[in-house]
């Protein structure tokens, strides 16, 4: 059951329908999850923000950021970013057998070392960051993984543990 409406485009003040044209334009329609949080206009547009700085720009490929969105997704149970993210992999090319292995093996992906373990990094940060050792973390760095970039994973990994949590308290329907 829907918890709360989902705004529709022809509802919303300018301010919001500016920031709407540019999600559509960025994704050829507004999903759920944004016309969910247009309720609260400045939380809408921060996480817009957000949204472009970290999936549309950085030093991360695209899709190493859209695994760690997926993986945390599935580790939350967040059926909806598993979707939005697992068509958005899709839609660069990543095959449904490749996606099943970076879920199972990541080794056996075609993720280079170091994205390999930015990925691995960011979903432990997702499941249990207090049991992260030193080990592991100066094992990532020795991968090549910069300070930037593992701030930039870690940043991926908030984005969609905050979506998830977002998503599923207000049981929002997906619509990928």
């Amino acid at each position: 059951m829907l918890r709360i409406s989902v705004i529709g485009e022809s509802e919303v003040s300018e301010d919001v329908q500016e920031i709407f044209t540019e999600i559509e334009s960025a994704f050829g329609k507004v999903p759920n999850l944004f016309k969910t949080y247009s309720h609260f206009p400045m939380l809408l547009k921060a996480n817009w923000d957000k949204v472009k700085a970290l999936m549309m720009q950085g030093n991360l490929s695209r899709k190493t950021k859209e695994a760690i969105a997926v993986l945390v997704s599935k580790d939350n149970s967040c059926s909806y970013c598993v979707a939005a993210h697992t068509a958005a992999l899709k839609s660069i090319g990543v095959t449904e057998e490749e996606i099943e292995i970076i879920e199972n093996d990541i080794e056996k992906s075609e993720f280079t070392e170091k994205e390999q373990g930015l990925i691995t990094f960011a979903r432990k940060a997702n499941k249990d960051p207090n049991r992260i050792t030193d080990e592991e973390f100066e094992g990532l760095k020795k991968t090549g993984a910069t300070e930037p970039e593992i701030v930039e994973a870690l940043g991926v990994m908030e984005l969609f543990a905050a979506f998830n949590k977002f998503l599923d308290s207000l049981n929002v329907d997906v619509d990928f």
